[in-house]
């Protein structure tokens, strides 16, 4: 992919038009206080199974004193973790799957193009390849920094097991151990 091949051209959205906030992105994904990876959605084109939104990169991120000290730099990981929770949040609106929880189910050629920082708003894009009702979602992505792109790939989702999951985490709790 060449560094100006957009998924979708930054002309096209608008970033103050939010048409989903953190309210409305907690109505599809689970993901809560450090783990919490998007600010806002700012487009959606069902046709195209587009959608675009963005994370406000804050001092206050949970990894800023860690990575590095010496200069705080975003995690790829993190910014994959953006990437799959934009997926999950469209994935979930358009019930996609037919599943309770996307979770990740994997990723393809990523490439990290250049760092992200505190005070950066990375949006991210991320567009429908295909789709396997109750298997998987496959979605191209982008991150970009102004009109810089930062990062993109593939990413993967599948439905999550949420009845044997808490019925496990139910049972840790109980000092159990094993699931029935």
């Amino acid at each position: 992919m060449a560094p100006r091949d957009y998924i979708i051209d930054p002309a096209s959205y608008d970033l103050g038009r939010v048409i989903a906030d953190i309210h409305e992105i907690r109505r599809w994904n689970r993901q809560r206080f450090e783990m919490e990876q998007l600010t806002a959605i700012v487009h959606e084109d069902h046709t195209r199974g587009l959608c675009v939104g963005y994370k406000d990169v804050t001092r206050d991120e949970f990894w800023v004193r860690g990575h590095f000290p010496e200069v705080a730099v975003m995690p790829g990981v993190i910014m994959c973790e953006a990437a799959a929770q934009l997926s999950s949040y469209y994935t979930q609106k358009y019930n996609l799957l037919d599943a309770k929880m996307v979770g990740f189910g994997g990723l393809e050629d990523v490439r990290f193009r250049e760092p992200v920082m505190p005070g950066d708003r990375l949006v991210i894009a991320v567009e429908r390849v295909r789709v396997r009702l109750r298997a998987m979602i496959v979605c191209r992505f982008q991150g970009l920094v102004r009109d810089s792109i930062v990062v993109d790939g593939v990413i993967k989702g599948v439905p999550l097991p949420v009845d044997f999951l808490v019925q496990a985490a139910a049972a840790l709790a109980a000092g159990d151990g094993t699931v029935r």
